[in-house]
């Protein structure tokens, strides 16, 4: 009987190293040209890799759980493209399932890949309930949130209180002192609550004089629109949006009703979104680098998988880019 072909035969045959051969068979970055030379190798041989037989032997099916809370989004492409590279370098392969802004079926989807048999699980989460914390407590397999942090569980998100203090201090130095804060349900702790909230402590610190006044909508550029009106009857000089998407809606509205930005009100936002680059005026904003907490979020739950410590939640890159849409007090 024939001897079988292994991955050792196959990496001889094309003159790469083991762990190439292993990366194309995992989708992993190979060279174009060490791509050709392993395919042919394997195309003579006629050598395949049995995915189940492999994970009996190692005890891993080289697959990541990636639960989001929606598809339509700038921050959550840019956040799976992070995941993907980082995945892709180390011959992981993603898993995506899409929670629907549901917080039931967003359990039900970190269920659903546990018994799937994946690694680990990446949960992009709209909020962390007492149920996610028993729920990833049970499971044999790491788990690791981004976009929002608890004490209980394995985190890497934005600091979005420090996001709240640039702007808040970018506002206090042009001299605002009526301010409107759009920003959404407190259920969502990291936007609606720790984004606000230093905001508010930055530009309210020793500025006694300053109002900022609060106003709910949630992430749609619609719903923003439609809020416009009971933000102007405060008369602020500003308006100070949760996110970029939201101040897109309130652009559109103060445009139609002939009100200009920055000369007669100003607005900001928070994300960095491409779009805050071309929109008139341009938007002023505090951007994150989603990717950067996509790649950390990867390399935290390959890192978990492997038996390691976490990295400490460090630098996520904030930036404040001032544009068109502001103008200061004098």
């Amino acid at each position: 009987m024939d001897r079988k072909v292994t991955i050792q035969d196959i990496a001889n045959m094309a003159n790469v190293s083991k762990s190439s051969v292993s990366r194309y068979l995992n989708d992993g970055y190979v060279s174009e040209e060490n791509s050709k030379k392993i395919r042919e190798a394997i195309e003579k041989t006629g050598f395949e890799t049995n995915f189940f037989a492999k994970r009996l032997k190692t005890k891993k099916s080289g697959l990541i759980g990636i639960v989001i809370p929606r598809i339509d989004s700038v921050t959550v492409g840019k956040f799976l493209n992070g995941v993907n590279k980082k995945l892709k370098e180390n011959g992981y392969q993603g898993i995506i399932l899409i929670s629907e802004l549901d917080l039931d079926k967003e359990l039900a989807n970190i269920n659903s890949l546990n018994q799937q048999g994946v690694d680990g699980i990446i949960i992009n989460s709209m909020a962390i309930t007492k149920k996610h914390i028993e729920l990833t407590s049970k499971l044999r397999i790491p788990t690791i949130f981004s976009g929002q942090k608890n004490e209980f569980i394995n985190y890497i998100k934005i600091d979005d209180y420090e996001a709240g203090r640039i702007m808040g201090s970018y506002f206090k130095a042009k001299g605002h002192k009526n301010i409107v804060f759009l920003g959404v349900n407190e259920w969502d702790k990291a936007v609606g609550v720790d984004r606000k909230n230093g905001f508010v402590d930055a530009i309210k610190e020793n500025n006694s004089k300053c109002e900022v006044q609060f106003v709910e909508t949630d992430f749609s550029f619609i719903c923003a629109y439609n809020k416009a009106e009971e933000v102007l009857k405060y008369n602020p000089t500003a308006i100070v949006c949760a996110t970029d998407n939201i101040c897109l809606g309130i652009l559109r509205y103060l445009h139609e009703n002939k009100i200009k930005v920055p000369d007669e009100i100003s607005v900001a936002g928070f994300g960095g979104y491409d779009i805050g680059s071309v929109s008139y005026p341009t938007l002023t904003t505090v951007a994150f680098d989603y990717e950067l907490i996509g790649m950390k979020s990867a390399q935290g739950i390959l890192d978990l998988i492997e038996g390691k410590g976490l990295e400490e939640n460090g630098d996520t890159s904030l930036k404040l880019i001032e544009r068109e849409s502001v103008r200061e007090i004098k």
